[in-house]
């Protein structure tokens, strides 16, 4: 009998690019594989209509949210997002519940021998973790008969195994440069990559982003004849207050004016809302039924862990995924807002980052606000050493600790700092995955 962890053992007996050192290169992907694996099984990826959303950081999130309120909106919502913190299944949602077990079980049964004729074929290269995951999440959605289906892009745009999709709407969040190897080391060639997602007269949301991406955004939309919404400018936030965790908005969109209370903290947040905003009022226009108060309903309900999330109050201990500079300079920031006007009697980072993102530039952002850094790692493949990282905070901050193991990590940050300590854990998701299971652990 086919069991849960054969299922697992299936998916991960591929190539899987997020859990090694190997490059990331175009030349490895093939759309025509993942579109004749979806043939086989019906085409479930467009059964649904869809919103398809790239970026570079903040996807995840906006993600969340157009999701979340479509489901407030009454409508059957699959959510495809990646990566998972602890557990495969978060990648596949359904009105916000995870694929279970024996649904994701069953469906891998029903793909494995798709799988191997699409591989045995060999005529476009062979289908890798990612491209199995996103086409059983195709398949799920089609199974559970959702009326929408909101997939974030994993890497990249033109090239990603969800760009299969045939969406109504699509968005582009904030742009930065990460994953240079393969999408190309200036934001212009980041956007293009990114651009890749845009549909011939398919609207496109994007967010606020530096004069050379957006160029080249807006040229890709002038080429498909898409209209541009700009976050920002179309659509934008108001005023900002945050009063205990939650922040209180003010959107002016283009059908409307939305107050909102976003249960997510950090500034960066608004840029994310913006486009979360403009794409479902083009969902709006398009026939969908999200009103005003659907809208500001699932804003509120909103739910995306792993983002400054508050794990434990004495001490203060939060989790933020910043795995680049330009995601820990909004990080610094939201941050600086937190604990302006707050005593901490000691203020520890515990750190751990993949092995091929730049280590200086996130220490120099990071390292002025910390009076010790505890340098870890998570225990995933691609995870820098602790030594590593210990090497980029000596002389930045008062001390600096190495200990591998990232449960011990977090164990000796809550010893060193007491309960009147600000612990920041930070660095990775996979770290954060790790700092997820730990707070969950008896006695934490």
């Amino acid at each position: 009998m086919f069991k849960y962890q054969d299922a697992l053992d299936f998916l991960y007996s591929f190539v899987d690019y997020e859990a090694t050192h190997q490059l990331r290169l175009s030349v490895n992907y093939d759309l025509r594989r993942m579109q004749k694996l979806l043939e086989r099984i019906g085409n479930p990826h467009i059964a649904a209509p869809c919103v398809h959303i790239a970026g570079t950081k903040g996807k995840g999130s906006t993600s969340a949210m157009i999701a979340s309120v479509l489901t407030a909106a009454g409508y059957r919502t699959g959510l495809y997002t990646s990566p998972h913190l602890v557990d495969v299944r978060e990648r596949i949602r359904v009105n916000g519940r995870l694929i279970s077990r024996t649904s994701l079980t069953n469906c891998v049964e029903q793909l494995k021998p798709e799988v191997a004729w699409v591989n045995n074929l060999a005529a476009y290269g062979c289908l890798t973790t990612f491209e199995v995951l996103t086409a059983l999440g195709f398949l799920y959605f089609a199974k559970q008969n959702v009326d929408c289906q909101v997939v974030e892009v994993g890497l990249g745009g033109r090239l990603d195994a969800t760009n299969v999709v045939q969406p109504v709407v699509c968005a582009i969040t904030t742009l930065g440069l990460d994953h240079t190897e393969m999408l190309g080391d200036t934001l212009a060639k980041v956007a293009a990559e990114k651009s890749g997602i845009i549909k011939q007269c398919v609207p496109l949301v994007s967010a606020r982003q530096e004069p050379e991406a957006f160029a080249v955004i807006e040229d890709f939309c002038s080429r498909h004849s898409a209209a541009h919404i700009r976050a920002g400018v179309d659509v934008r936030c108001e005023s900002y207050v945050e009063r205990r965790g939650v922040q209180l908005l003010e959107i002016l969109g283009q059908n409307d004016h939305y107050h909102v209370k976003l249960p997510l903290y950090g500034r960066f947040q608004q840029d994310n809302v913006e486009v979360a905003v403009g794409v479902l009022e083009v969902l709006a226009k398009r026939g969908f039924g999200i009103v005003k108060r659907s809208i500001v309903d699932g804003l509120r309900n909103v739910r995306w862990p792993g983002r400054f999330q508050i794990i434990r109050r004495r001490p203060l201990v939060i989790i933020d995924g910043a795995h680049n500079s330009q995601a820990a300079h909004e990080l610094k920031t939201a941050i600086t807002d937190f604990i302006k006007n707050k005593s901490y009697h000691v203020r520890i980072l515990v750190v751990g980052m993949s092995s091929d993102k730049d280590h200086v530039a996130v220490a120099q952002e990071l390292a002025g606000l910390f009076d010790i850094v505890i340098a870890t790692q998570s225990q995933h493949a691609r995870a820098a050493t602790a030594d590593a990282l210990a090497g980029t905070y000596v002389d930045k901050v008062v001390a600096v600790i190495t200990i591998p193991d990232a449960h011990t990590a977090l164990d000796e940050a809550i010893k060193l700092g007491g309960k009147d300590a600000f612990i920041c854990v930070t660095g990775s998701l996979f770290l954060v995955g790790e700092a997820l299971q730990w707070a969950h652990k008896p006695g934490h």
